[in-house]
């Protein structure tokens, strides 16, 4: 049994391969900042010891695993080098742990981890799989045989995997700071597709996942007739999606889900085109599909009188959007307030005009101020200059949240990727008292 140390545990990547190791029956600890995270829920619900940075927690015997944003000079790896022991990187190690299963990524510019999620609960009722998703969610199964993985093309990331298959979702501009364009996100993605071994899953409706050229199969699934795998005959309520899938334009059959607008319905006919592929049956698919209750920050609701409450990830131009439609699908008859908190400087500054596109789809639209990153904590830019652009936006501050007061029976839709979940919490507990 391996000791392994985490440097930087609470990262979305490196919780859940810690609680995978753990499950398997190593010992496993790790460390951060003192700032509380969601991804560091399910590490001390395994009671794995979370410690603060110091290169005291580093002890003979161990192996540590780096996450990516901690440099060579951090103290817990300068110690780690000076016992000489072993230092891995967490892409490296995650590249050379999955060859042991048959390993499914999942990657695309948007909706990488809902379909990661999705994929492994459907996976996991036919047989063992373990998996790692990027909402901070791991689990290890003795004996598995399937490893689903959360593959992220930020500064390439995803490069240091072959995985048996990929489902690739779409290609589009993100990551302004690291990438340059739209042709150079999908040169990365035409790399990543060379390195796959088996089989590649991609959405035939992205004109960019089009061209891309593989060694290996690559199946297309879509709206578009020219699919291999077509959703047709879609049917929205405000309980959820039903639509006929057609294989190569002979139908196979007609799938429910409890989820909301056209992504979800690309996300699960991904996972139904893998789960076809590799031949499991159709009734598995199904209960799968209808049982699965989301991934975290992924249109997690929460009810308080009248008013509901939508947490989501959402922080590009195009998933807020796709967020809102699902919203107006099932819940076509309330006001949606969107409270929207910009992640990263550099992004938005890029994606000011179709922020606002995709804001003005709400109907009421609150702006919280621009959340930096570890790589860029500050800007010229500020958020007014996005409220200046949106007709009849608010900017929000936390301890200012009662003017969402004001509307009631609403559908309230926190958004981003940073520390939104804090004007949330102000709201509810206005609420609450």
């Amino acid at each position: 049994m391996t000791k392994y140390h985490f440097t930087g545990i609470k990262g979305s990547g490196m919780s859940p391969l810690a609680q995978i190791l753990h499950d398997e029956g190593h010992e496993v600890q790790g460390s951060d900042i003192e700032k509380y995270f969601f991804t560091e829920k399910p590490l001390h619900d395994r009671q794995i010891n979370v410690l603060l940075f110091d290169e005291d927690n580093v002890k003979e015997g161990m192996t540590v695993i780096a996450g990516n944003a901690f440099p060579d000079t951090h103290p817990e790896i300068v110690k780690a080098k000076e016992l000489g022991l072993e230092v891995i990187r967490y892409h490296k190690f995650l590249g050379d742990y999955m060859n042991q299963f048959t390993s499914i990524a999942v990657t695309g510019a948007h909706g990488k981890t809902s379909t990661t999620g999705l994929l492994a609960h459907v996976l996991s009722g036919y047989n063992a799989t373990s998996y790692l998703i990027g909402d901070g969610t791991g689990k290890g199964v003795n004996n598995a045989s399937n490893f689903v993985f959360e593959a992220c093309e930020y500064r390439r990331h995803f490069l240091a995997y072959s995985p048996d298959y990929a489902i690739m979702t779409n290609i589009d501009f993100d990551h302004p700071d690291y990438f340059t364009d739209i042709e150079d996100v999908f040169n990365a993605f035409q790399e990543m597709a060379m390195q796959v071994k088996k089989g590649i899953i991609a959405c035939g409706d992205d004109s960019h996942l089009q061209r891309i050229k593989a060694s290996v199969p690559v199946v297309y699934y879509g709206f578009g007739e020219h699919n291999d795998f077509a959703a047709r005959n879609i049917e929205k309520t405000t309980e959820g999606t039903s639509f006929d899938v057609f294989v190569r334009n002979e139908f196979y059959h007609r799938f429910t889900i409890p989820m909301y607008g056209d992504h979800v319905i690309l996300n699960s006919l991904s996972v139904i085109s893998l789960c076809h592929y590799e031949g499991v049956p159709v009734e598995v698919i199904q209960d799968g599909l209808e049982s699965f209750e989301g991934v975290k920050r992924r249109f997690t609701e929460t009810v308080i009188g009248d008013r509901v409450i939508i947490d989501d990830y959402a922080h590009h131009p195009t998933e807020i959007a796709v967020t809102i439609e699902g919203a107006r699908q099932k819940y076509p008859d309330r006001k949606l307030v969107v409270i929207f908190q910009p992640h990263t400087f550099t992004r938005t500054q890029k994606f000011l005009n179709e922020f606002k596109e995709s804001l003005s789809l709400a109907d009421e639209v609150y702006l919280c101020d621009i959340f930096g990153s570890a790589r860029e904590n500050a800007g010229s830019l500020t958020i007014e200059t996005l409220g200046d652009l949106i007709e009849g936006s608010h900017i929000l501050q936390e301890e200012s949240v009662e003017q969402l007061l004001t509307h009631e029976n609403a559908v309230f839709m926190f958004m981003g990727a940073g520390d939104v979940q804090k004007y949330q919490k102000a709201f509810e507990k206005k609420l609450n008292n």
